[in-house]
């Protein structure tokens, strides 16, 4: 089975088939939000750090870190930013830009094993995006959109997916460190979305035998109680062999419903994770040696 080995300065995260679904936060990046962004810009990261907590706080075990913001030098920015998130939190992060420079500049102050988010299959991007991971011992989030753009044929995306892949494999990279990203299109907009996805994760994972992620709430745009259909599809996803998503993880429904997945599958041994989440605090304790609860009067 496939394990991409990550890390923080102190501590490893493995993201695999049959373990627990990673949720990656995805509250650090200015994009859509202005406050944030204007804050970035004017060197205050107070808010970064707290989202880096909380989100670390509501059971995220990897953070993306992103500092896109127009006419900002978002090398400095984003080195600034990894190096923070680190100083607060200890889970491994996922540096997110699609600049190179802002790449270099975050991998070259990261402590540990990270992954880069993103190459895609364009040539240009490739050439230019795996020999800095290689560089860096890092793992790459492949994108499966290629010089023409996002097909709508799920076969086409397999097919740049596998490529990224081989291409990876020829700058020393395994396929271990390539986790592919099958593009989740709102379902409100494309009414096979949710399908598509399903049958290209379990393709990569039985035909190329490579992790997966996303950006789970992609799938919702547009549309009424947004976090009840991210959670279910994250769930379904799980089911289809998922084992990641870029998401927030301060939406207990969304939360919830991996869990519950988790238990699921398998990947919550004796249901412990739950339990321990889920367990009403005011419920009778349960007497020793695994006795049975008092009947309530």
């Amino acid at each position: 089975m496939t394990d991409t080995l990550l890390s923080s300065a102190t501590k490893e995260l493995t993201i695999g088939f049959g373990r627990p679904f990673v949720m990656i936060g995805e509250r650090i990046n200015p994009t859509g939000r202005k406050l944030l962004a204007e804050e970035m810009k004017n060197d205050d990261f107070s808010r970064v750090e707290a989202d880096a907590i909380a989100q670390v706080a509501a059971g995220a075990q990897m953070l993306d870190v992103n500092a896109g913001i127009p006419l900002a030098d978002e090398p400095a920015l984003l080195a600034k930013a990894i190096q923070l998130v680190q100083a607060v939190t200890d889970v491994p992060l996922s540096i997110d830009s699609s600049i190179i420079e802002a790449l270099e500049a975050g991998l070259s102050v990261y402590q540990g094993k990270a992954l880069v988010n993103s190459v895609t299959g364009e040539e240009e991007v490739m050439e230019r995006v795996l020999p800095l991971v290689a560089k860096h011992g890092a793992a790459v989030v492949a994108i499966s959109n290629d010089d023409t753009g996002i097909s709508e044929d799920p076969d086409v995306r397999f097919g740049v997916a596998k490529r990224i892949v081989q291409r990876a494999s020829d700058h020393g990279i395994p396929p271990e460190d390539v986790v592919v990203d099958p593009l989740v299109m709102p379902i409100g907009a494309m009414g096979t979305a949710g399908q598509q996805v399903f049958a290209l994760v379990r393709r990569l994972r039985e035909e190329l035998k490579v992790n997966t992620t996303c950006g789970a709430s992609n799938i919702s745009f547009g549309l009424p109680n947004r976090h009840a259909v991210t959670g279910t599809f994250i769930a379904m996803a799980i089911s289809h062999g998922m084992t990641s998503a870029i998401m927030n993880p301060l939406h207990a429904d969304v939360k919830t419903a991996i869990q519950a997945a988790d238990v699921l599958i398998g990947a919550d041994t004796d249901c412990a994770e739950w339990i321990k989440d889920n367990r009403d605090p005011s419920s009778p304790t349960r007497e020793r040696r695994g006795g049975r609860r008092r009947p309530s009067n």
